[in-house]
């Protein structure tokens, strides 16, 4: 199936990764929390629970790391349909962990992490979506847990704030 992993509210299209897997003809497992306010409560309420079916859409709840885990590694996709500029989304990087491709709408860092067209597919729309669900079997799932371990491993992280501290250490303070 595709996945969607995430607080369940509009700003993080939970409704649009419905509508992607539909129009795909995917399954789509929706996993997380719906956030404990009445708007959220409403949206996931009127926007989601009616598409719920335990079949073609599932809905998973909150899940833990070892949940997450299997999730992310039988699936398909993740989708990243994000309607606001999220300023990372950890999902992403722990689903290539686990071999999956992303497929995310261009907003916030979906294009910083996406490698486009090796780790997933970056899209305008909906509609872009939908049309990369069909590429998918041209990605190479081992790139993509490649591509976390380069650049998201605990190693690389140190060495890149390593490197990064070095630089502004060289470096005069502004102002």
């Amino acid at each position: 199936p595709l996945v969607f992993l995430g607080r369940v509210e509009h700003i993080k299209g939970t409704h649009l990764a419905i509508d992607v897997a539909r129009r795909a003809g995917r399954r789509l497992v929706i996993a997380g929390n719906v956030p404990d306010t009445a708007g959220h409560q409403r949206y996931f309420r009127e926007a989601i629970q009616p598409h719920v079916n335990g079949d073609t859409v599932r809905y998973a709840g909150p899940v833990d790391d070892a949940a997450k885990s299997e999730l992310l590694s039988r699936a398909a996709a993740l989708l990243m349909p994000v309607l606001w500029d999220e300023p990372f989304g950890i999902v992403m990087a722990e689903a290539l962990a686990c071999g999956t491709p992303v497929i995310g709408l261009n907003r916030g860092a979906v294009p910083e992490v996406v490698e486009q067209g090796i780790t997933g597919f970056v899209s305008e729309d909906a509609d872009g979506m939908v049309a990369a669900v069909a590429d998918l079997g041209r990605l190479d799932r081992a790139r993509c847990r490649v591509s976390a371990e380069r650049r998201f491993s605990q190693p690389s992280l140190v060495d890149a704030y390593e490197a990064l501290y070095a630089e502004r250490a060289g470096r005069p303070e502004p102002g």
